[in-house]
């Protein structure tokens, strides 16, 4: 949380069901109601899985409420019904939960581009969940995409976040953080 508030990007790397997603949900709220609501998409969450950006739902809709709640969100991971993709793009919320295929469909769409990525303009914050899937071939993509993201925002304020619970190989505890540190360099 101080790293957070600092605006410094960081990556977390800690064990399954340790409460990642409160290291990034907390700061993300944090600012958006010292801010106010409604200004735009300020934060983008990036899940491998549409599984996880589900249970992330759940877990927002008891975190914030279902109706009205203080900092908008929205799952648009390509499961939604036409009506809520809809309400998506006609009010774009404050945290957006994806995954990388629709967030670069959501760069190529015209309507979503003119609709998600325009209103982005105050982006804050770029979640990478499970940082570890992102390697190889599919990790230079999620790179490129990245760039792509932060080009088309303009913003150079955004706060990169990953998140993992196996992104270290083998070595020494300074060599694990150097290794976390070239791949979250890489891919942001």
């Amino acid at each position: 949380f101080e790293i957070a508030n600092r605006r410094e990007s960081y990556v977390l790397t800690t064990g399954t069901g340790s409460g990642k997603s409160m290291s990034y949900i907390v700061p993300i709220v944090d600012r958006v109601l010292r801010e106010g609501s409604g200004k735009g998409v300020r934060a983008i969450i990036v899940y491998p899985m549409n599984a996880l950006a589900n249970s992330q739902r759940n877990e927002l809709e008891k975190f914030l409420g279902k109706t009205n709640p203080k900092v908008t969100f929205a799952r648009y991971t390509g499961q939604e019904n036409r009506e809520e993709r809809e309400k998506t793009l006609a009010s774009p919320p404050d945290i957006l939960l994806t995954n990388y295929v629709m967030l670069e469909l959501m760069l190529t769409r015209p309507k979503e581009r003119t609709s998600l990525i325009n209103s982005a303009e105050n982006l804050s914050f770029l979640v990478l969940d499970e940082l570890h899937t992102y390697r190889g071939r599919q990790g230079a993509d999620v790179a490129m995409l990245v760039r792509r993201l932060r080009g088309a925002v303009k913003s150079d304020e955004v706060q990169c976040i990953g998140t993992s619970a196996t992104l270290a190989g083998p070595g020494t505890k300074a060599e694990q953080r150097q290794q976390v540190a070239e791949l979250a360099t890489r891919i942001f």
